[in-house]
């Protein structure tokens, strides 16, 4: 049943929305990933223009979700957020769904989703790929070093075998070097990779270190191979943490601990373009609740007596360009 029907006109207008072959197309993509009105142009093979216009009429409907990153604004469709005609809307999109498949360019939307997929993340490797020379001068600065101190204090006895997801040039796996028996620093930009393996092969330490190239969507560690993992920095360069979070809660053992050190949100537009942030800072809630959906049990949250001061590659000045405000989350793999 119903909670609230939409009267004779919202229910005409939904139907027609929901109605027309390239808006169901639209919908098809953007019921499977979050996307910039450029990417769904290029998934569709339209001009954007011309599914700005459909965009319009479905906005109308309040059927998407927006999210604004620098210029661009990414879409998601979320029937069940819609307002008046929310649980009309979700039931009528249950129905058509199955039934996209039977549309003739649904195939070939999906394949061309693929590629604008693979492309956005060949684009953060490459950028990744050209900074890494920089990155220890322009994107690994902190006040006190504490925040990197109060990550590897979450991790013992030294027995340990530990994963640094999203290693960049390995600054926060050493601070583990002597301390864990092994540590796996992951990345997909192999210029970041290469940047860690001489800056880690540089320390005489008892701890081995294995490099592995690899996204954080897809970890090539096996199940529950690691009795720890850190996640340092990164979310804020992703478009979405709950792959990366699944992926966390697969690879470590059961009673094993999991530590992200993130971002508070702030106002430092110029970092999109300077250190290639996605977001500017995280909601530290969100991530903690986004966690413990990920399976997380006994989840903290707490502020961190540190701050991240970035600075800008070509800049001469030495003067940290921002002063940014941290927080600490751990979880634990549950042992059942």
């Amino acid at each position: 049943m119903l909670n609230v029907a939409p009267d004779a006109p919202q229910l005409a207008g939904l139907l027609k929305a929901l109605g027309d072959p390239t808006r169901l197309r639209i919908l098809g993509l953007l019921a499977t990933s979050e996307l910039s009105v450029g990417e769904l142009s290029r998934a569709l093979g339209l001009a954007q223009s011309r599914v700005s216009n459909h965009l319009r009429v479905i906005r109308d409907h309040a059927l998407l979700r927006e999210r604004h990153a620098g210029t661009s604004t990414f879409l998601r469709f979320a029937p069940a957020e819609a307002s008046a005609s929310a649980p009309f809307a979700a039931r009528l999109w249950a129905a058509l769904e199955p039934e996209l498949e039977h549309l003739a360019e649904h195939a070939d939307d999906i394949a061309r989703l693929r590629g604008v997929l693979d492309a956005r993340r060949a684009d953060a490797r490459n950028f990744f790929d050209r900074v890494a020379g920089d990155w220890n001068a322009i994107g690994v600065d902190f006040a006190t070093g504490q925040a990197r101190q109060r990550v590897v204090a979450n991790f013992v006895p030294p027995e340990l075998v530990l994963a640094d997801l999203g290693c960049g040039t390995g600054y926060v796996a050493k601070a583990f070097l002597g301390l864990a028996a092994r540590v796996i620093c992951v990345d997909s930009s192999t210029g970041m990779l290469e940047e860690a393996r001489k800056s880690l092969g540089e320390a005489p330490t008892t701890t081995e270190v294995e490099i592995r190239p690899g996204e954080l969507d897809a970890l090539p560690i096996a199940d529950g191979e690691v009795d720890g993992a850190v996640c340092a920095m990164v979310l804020h360069h992703l478009q979405s943490p709950d792959a990366c979070f699944a992926e966390m809660f697969r690879i470590v053992r059961p009673g094993g601990t999991a530590v992200l050190l993130e971002l508070a949100p702030h106002r430092e537009a110029w970092l999109h373009e300077a250190l290639g942030d996605r977001h500017l800072g995280l909601d530290s809630r969100a991530i903690a609740r986004a966690f413990e959906a990920a399976g997380f049990v006994d989840v903290s949250l707490e502020a961190v007596a540190d701050r991240y001061r970035p600075r800008v590659a070509d800049d001469g000045d030495e003067r940290p360009a921002a002063d940014l405000p941290l927080y600490l989350i751990r979880g634990r793999v549950p042992l059942a």
